[in-house]
Formats: structure tokens, C-alpha cells, sequence
């Protein structure tokens, strides 16, 4: 099931037993932190260690499976005990939800734990605290980290922190673009207010939806707009940035924003609402416009669906996709990881 991984390094001479116990995962399972614990997990079954990912949740996938390298354990045949995985692993995993289980492994097996930081909320810090190794997916992540655990001097910040920004494997995605304007994930927070009323305001515009895997989603009804289901990150490139012409990344909060990278892979142009994760992860290559100035989101759109403009735009985002070549951070995270496990 997937593609093979790359090759991230040697192989190295000891083979780590890797546990990530985590609420979901791909193909069943598809926003953003999902495909970056992924494609970081990928990388160290490249280098040739074990690595397992226990859900504790359930999936349609009702048995084992494997991905890209990376064996999968639904929550019907994962271990369900702290204890067990502590025995099982030489390091421990999670994000989001998960990190305070594989705190508790971590303590009674006596390995060292790892939490994946997607967000900058005061609960993804707190329970980050005193992990041997936390993970940032932006600078601007970390330096709200430093500041956070600087003002609470009682909270033990992680004994060690490095950036690993969201991996986008540009042979995963690049494509020749369509002609859509469309938004990924139709939930309020990621923009789908204003991506139907765009599509309202523009009915000579082809729009394209994808629901995403959290949020209730707004779907309407439109002749320009086509919905699509939600979808697995391996058919992305394929049945959703084949078909775009132009992205619209409106989050009213957002970390970094994956799907921002998936689209400069193949030269899209990206609307984006300058959160401080966009504005890091676009770079010069973002058209920064305040999601609540809707006359401004429609004359961005209607620039960039003029050739030279469009051209243009496609050449930055080409050029920061090479500059985002997650090569080098995830080499690091794997060298992280094998420093930490000893």
C-alpha cells in the first residue's frame, strides 16, 4: 500500500524498534500532521530501522497493513498498554493527543519519548514537557516553545528541540496544474466561508473542494464548484493538484501549512492569509491577502488567472518548493533519533 520511501543516509548498524502511538494514520486518516509523522516515520524505516505505528483509535482498515515502509497496527491488534509498549520500543512517538500515553510509556520502560508539535496551543507545550526530544515544524514554532517555557521556569522544557518542517517530497506531487481555484479541507477555520462566497461572486471561475479529515465541513451547492471526498495523500497529486490553477490556504490559525508546499511542488501559485506558519512556509512565493478582504481575494484570483501573472507566480513557488527539500531535516530527525535512543 503507497509508494516506497527514500533513502535518508546509510543504513546504520543498529536497527531501532520504533513505536508511534498515535490516533490516526494514512491512507484512512489524511490532515496535515498525519502525513508529516508519516513521511518523518518514513524516513527511518528507509534507514532500516523497525518502525510501527499503534493507533488507538479504530480505522476501516480493520488489520495490519504496511506504508511506505511503515508498519501500521489498528487499535484492535495494537497494544493497548503503556507497560507493553514501554518493553516493545527502544523510543517512543506521538503528537496531539497521544504525547501523555507515550509519556507514560516512556517513563516505565525507561526509553526516551518524542513528541511531534503541530501547533502552538498552551496544551501541545504542557504536554511536551520534559520529552527528550521535541519537534517543531517551523522556527516561528519554536521560538513561541523557548518563550513559552521561559515564562513557566517551574515547567521542565524538552531536554532537547530541533525544526523539522512539514516533509513534502516533491516526486510525491509535482504535476502539471489544472485550471481550478480550490481549497483543501472546507471547514471554517481553513477557509470554506470565503472560498463559497468566491465561488458565488465568480461563476465563470472553476472551483474545486476537497473535505478534509476534521471539522465540520460547509458544502453547498453551485454550478462552478465540483466537491470531492476526502481524500488520501497519495491520490493529492493526482485527482486534486492536476486540476488547480491557483490555491487558497485561508486558515485563520495555522502552524506551517502542508498543503501550501504540496501545491508549489508543481509551480501553484497560493493565496494565503498571512498566519505566521504560512508566511514562513511560503516565503516570497506567498500572495498574502487578509481573508476577510474578500475584494482582495477576488482580485488576487483574477490577477493570477492571467498568464504573465500566473507565470510569474509559478516561477517563485517552483523555486521555493527546491528551497523547501526537507533532504537535510530529515537526515537530522533521523540522526536525532538514534542519538536520543542511544
Amino acid at each position: 500500500m503507497g509508494r516506497s520511501g527514500g533513502s535518508w543516509g546509510p543504513v546504520v548498524s543498529r536497527r531501532l524498534t520504533v513505536v508511534a502511538r498515535l490516533h490516526g494514520y494514512p491512507p484512512t486518516h489524511n490532515a496535515g500532521a498525519e502525513w508529516m509523522t508519516h513521511s518523518m516515520l518514513r524516513a527511518l524505516a528507509a534507514r532500516g530501522h523497525d518502525v510501527r505505528v499503534h493507533l488507538f483509535r479504530y480505522s476501516s482498515i480493520p488489520g495490519r497493513y504496511e506504508l511506505d515502509g511503515v508498519q501500521v497496527w489498528p487499535a484492535n491488534v495494537a497494544s493497548r498498554t503503556p507497560g507493553a509498549l514501554g518493553a516493545l520500543a527502544d523510543v517512543v512517538i506521538s503528537h496531539l493527543e497521544g504525547v501523555p500515553y507515550v509519556m507514560a510509556a516512556a517513563r516505565r520502560g525507561g526509553i526516551p519519548a518524542v513528541s511531534i508539535c503541530h501547533n502552538t496551543h498552551d496544551q501541545t507545550f504542557s504536554e511536551a514537557s520534559g520529552v527528550d526530544l521535541a519537534v517543531y515544524n517551523s522556527e516561528w514554532m519554536r521560538e513561541t516553545a523557548e518563550k513559552w517555557f521561559a515564562d513557566r521556569a517551574r515547567t521542565p522544557a524538552p531536554q532537547r528541540a530541533m525544526v523539522v518542517r512539514p516533509p513534502v517530497l516533491t516526486a510525491d506531487y509535482r504535476t502539471t496544474p489544472g485550471d481550478r481555484v480550490t481549497l483543501i479541507n472546507l471547514n471554517e477555520n481553513k477557509g470554506g466561508s470565503q472560498f463559497w462566497e468566491m465561488a458565488e461572486r465568480m461563476p465563470d471561475v472553476g472551483f474545486l473542494g476537497v473535505r478534509g479529515s476534521y471539522g465540520d465541513q460547509i458544502v453547498r451547492s453551485l454550478p462552478n464548484v465540483e466537491v470531492l471526498g476526502h481524500l488520501p495523500g497519495s491520490a493529492m497529486r493526482d485527482r486534486v493538484y492536476a486540476r488547480t490553477r491557483i490555491l487558497l490556504a485561508l486558515s485563520e490559525y495555522e502552524s506551517w501549512g502542508r498543503v501550501a508546499a504540496e501545491a508549489a511542488a508543481s509551480g501553484i501559485p497560493v493565496i494565503a492569509h498571512p498566519t505566521p506558519g504560512l508566511t514562513e512556509c511560503l516565503g516570497p512565493a506567498g500572495v498574502f491577502v487578509d481573508r476577510d478582504d474578500l475584494d482582495a481575494i477576488e482580485a488576487a484570483i483574477r490577477r493570477l488567472l492571467k498568464p504573465r501573472a500566473w507565470g510569474a507566480a509559478s516561477k517563485r513557488s517552483l523555486a521555493r518548493s527546491v528551497e523547501l527539500d526537507p533532504a537535510a531535516e530529515l537526515e537530522a530527525w533521523c540522526a536525532a533519533i538514534e542519538e536520543v535512543a542511544g
